[in-house]
């Protein structure tokens, strides 16, 4: 059966770290991460079909990562296996600032992608394809893969969502802004970050940004502020999200969390601002626990949060 959402990037073990112990040891939990492999599993884990495009090494993380999207019912048919590139990995450690990223992904099997491993049949039959700006920052091929698989899902009539999710590690800030707006351009639904919006346009005000968004072409543009909430616009109107209340301890996969609900709601027939307060909720849940795919909720979790909030 063909996957109703497909993603597309770089999966990576994850190394989390955890509340030092009595004697100042620091331990780390080992997770999964990598932005679209979350969205996945997220997608999946509100009850919706979806499916992977990327490609690992012939290692343990690998192997790992193959597990995962094996018991969570992710299609993971469209990665390839490499026998020459590893698989990436990232640590996360947290402060005062909040969480830190260091990866250690440079030459992974994800970012020597081309074009000529697109499945251009599963994108046919898929209803919404998932990529972000890591899928494009990891690689020119990578990149140049990302947009041949947009031309086919504009050819078969698949709508595309885009996260620009902006890694300053990866590449330079005129680059990464001339790239991602040119995927923007292309997408239906447009999922920003306003940090990442304020380093790519300059712009601040977040009314600002959602009529920069708006304007490159998405009809729907779902600005994501943090604990500030969600700003949802269309060229019709637009509308505040507010956060859901939760006590947070990491916020890693908040984010992806949040594109992976509302894609999976909006498939369900939703409308956009029911699937924007669904996956605001399932975002604070997920910022509960440690890591980007342990704390990632259920359904039937999310309901039930909700239900008790409105009470």
């Amino acid at each position: 059966m063909a996957a109703e959402l497909l993603c597309i990037g770089e999966p990576m073990l994850e190394f989390n770290q955890q509340p030092a112990l009595p004697d100042g040891r620091v331990l780390y939990q080992q997770g999964y991460g990598g932005d679209t492999s979350n969205v996945a599993v997220s997608a999946a884990r509100q009850g919706i079909s979806a499916g992977y495009i990327s490609a690992v090494g012939q290692d343990p993380a690998g192997e790992a990562l193959l597990a995962l999207w094996k018991e969570e019912g992710v299609d993971a048919s469209h990665v390839k296996r490499s026998a020459t590139h590893p698989t990436g990995v990232y640590f996360v450690t947290h402060g005062a600032q909040g969480h830190r990223f260091n990866y250690h992904r440079k030459g992974s099997a994800a970012s020597a992608l081309t074009p000529a491993d697109i499945p251009e049949k599963a994108i046919a039959e898929a209803r919404i394809l998932f990529a972000s700006g890591i899928s494009h920052g990891i690689s020119d091929s990578a990149s140049d893969a990302v947009f041949h698989a947009f031309t086919v899902a504009r050819a078969s009539g698949v709508a595309i969502a885009y996260d620009t999710n902006y890694r300053p590690a990866l590449w330079a800030p005129r680059r990464a802004a001339a790239i991602i707006h040119a995927a923007v351009g292309e997408a239906d639904i447009a999922l920003p970050g306003l940090d990442d919006a304020r380093a790519l346009t300059g712009l601040t005000d977040p009314d600002a940004v959602l009529d920069f968004y708006l304007g490159l072409g998405p009809g729907l543009v779902l600005l994501k502020m943090g604990s500030e909430g969600v700003y949802l616009g269309t060229p019709e109107g637009r509308t505040r999200i507010a956060p859901f209340p939760a006590a947070p301890v990491d916020a890693t996969g908040a984010g992806d969390t949040f594109c992976g609900a509302v894609i999976a709601r909006l498939l369900k027939g939703e409308s956009p601002e029911d699937a924007a307060h669904y996956a605001a909720a399932a975002a604070a849940i997920s910022t509960t626990g440690y890591g980007a795919i342990g704390p990632i909720p259920r359904a039937p979790e999310v309901w039930a949060a909700m239900a008790m909030r409105n009470r």
